[in-house]
């Protein structure tokens, strides 16, 4: 049993980035499944404090997060459908960019990343989709630190040149 599972009676949800999918997934996955967007990205490292670069360079460059200015509305929506939700899937793109819109999206709307909530698939077809709901997976950490140290970087070298 998943530790992400809540009550019987509630549809499972299934938390994608675009919301072109939607529509095509919940079809393949039928009338128990409810699919959402985040919309892509919904956290970012803050704009504000020490130099604006939402990093703390005097401690270990510890990035500091902030939700994306025009994306509460996303966040307030996403909390109800988890609120709502049986079983909770996180479906962003498998790649390491989706995999830490994964985490950040965990982050927020309280889902353990440790536990079996992350499901990926390469193709949006029947059998992808069916197949990855029956073999979900913890948040790949590996893949969000390597975005992560990705995004700091661009942020310390980028916002210093320009």
């Amino acid at each position: 049993m998943q530790m992400n599972k809540r009550r019987n009676n509630m549809k499972n949800l299934v938390i994608v980035e675009s919301p072109a999918k939607c529509k095509t997934i919940e079809k393949y996955l039928g009338s128990d499944y409810k699919v959402v967007s985040s919309k892509g990205h919904i956290r970012d490292l803050a704009t504000t404090g020490k130099f604006g670069l939402g990093i703390d360079v005097e401690h270990d460059f510890e990035p500091n997060y902030q939700i994306i200015k025009g994306k509460n509305k996303e966040v307030t929506a996403l909390k109800k459908d988890v609120k709502d939700a049986n079983i909770i899937y996180l479906a962003t793109d498998p790649d390491r960019e989706g995999e830490a819109i994964s985490w950040h999206l965990a982050y927020l709307l309280g889902i353990d990343a440790n536990e079996p909530c992350r499901i990926v698939f390469n193709e949006i077809t029947k059998n992808a989709i069916q197949e990855a709901v029956k073999n979900p997976r913890p948040i790949d950490i590996k893949l969000v630190d390597a975005q992560q140290a990705r995004r700091v970087l661009d942020r310390l070298v980028g916002y210093q040149i320009s």
